[in-house]
């Protein structure tokens, strides 16, 4: 399990294997956060600023027992939700391992993120 902070702008490379099992992502908001926020995780892209058929499909899994969260967008390399005021949480089950450094995760708003 592995916490993020500071995740706005370019954001966190993963500090953390994401193992292919269901995980609990954790998202929460600051006190003064007066609307919703984002929250992304992103595959590393290659050095033409693109994913390749090298590029690992990071974001492919399922979603489930979303709380707090809303808008999810995926694709095989990124997924974002709209986090609510107050924070929120869902089930991510990568259908393979997320290998620690192989993905970013981003946020605004200040929020913090726990995987």
């Amino acid at each position: 399990m592995a916490t993020y902070t500071d995740i706005g702008g370019p954001g966190k490379l993963t500090t953390a294997n994401i193992p292919a099992s269901a995980n609990t992502i954790t998202i929460t908001t600051p006190a003064s956060l007066t609307g919703s926020a984002y929250f992304t995780l992103e595959t590393v892209r290659n050095v033409s600023g693109s994913y390749d058929s090298s590029s690992p499909t990071n974001a492919v899994g399922t979603y489930a027992n979303l709380s707090g969260v809303s808008g999810l967008v995926t694709s095989s390399y990124i997924f974002s939700v709209v986090v609510e005021n107050g924070g929120g949480s869902f089930t991510f089950t990568p259908s393979a391992q997320i290998t620690a450094g192989t993905a970013y995760v981003r946020g605004t708003g200040g929020i913090s993120v726990q995987i």
